[in-house]
């Protein structure tokens, strides 16, 4: 009786998180391989789509959100009159520069655009730039 409360205990307190691994496998493999060539435009129209179930409010909300998704750290790095950009680094953003010759960062940047068009009522696209040397993406958000 003791050993199944135990199992029980422990099947509740299991990690929740996943391994960087397994957040790689299903997003950069898998997905690729179900998606084909068109991956890279099905994950931004993606992105787009968890930015309107999942909204966020302010740059902290953004940041932490970015974090929790596994996607790296985002920071604001200019703001003009209708363009924003965003840096993408850390970590995680720069384990995919090391695995992959061109790691694609088209799901974070349709996120970006669809928050932005959402802050400012009115349409949105982003795109990426990646710095190779630097290990990191800047995105690029313009609106109308």
């Amino acid at each position: 009786m003791a050993k199944e409360k135990e199992e029980q205990e422990q099947i509740v307190q299991l990690d929740s998180s996943i391994t960087v691994f397994g957040y790689e496998l299903i997003r950069d493999v898998l997905l690729g391989d179900i998606l084909g060539s068109d991956a890279a435009d099905i994950l931004y129209w993606g992105g787009k789509s968890l930015a309107r179930r999942f909204p966020c409010v302010d740059a902290d909300e953004l940041s932490a959100f970015f974090i929790e998704a596994g996607w790296g750290q985002i920071e604001l790095v200019k703001e003009h009159k209708k363009e924003m950009i965003y840096r993408l680094s850390g970590g995680l953003t720069k384990r995919r520069f090391d695995i992959q010759t061109d790691p694609a960062f088209t799901l974070e940047s349709g996120f970006l655009a669809e928050q932005t068009a959402a802050r400012f009522d009115t349409p949105a696209e982003a795109i990426c730039h990646l710095n190779k040397r630097g290990k990191h993406v800047d995105i690029t958000v313009k609106w109308e």
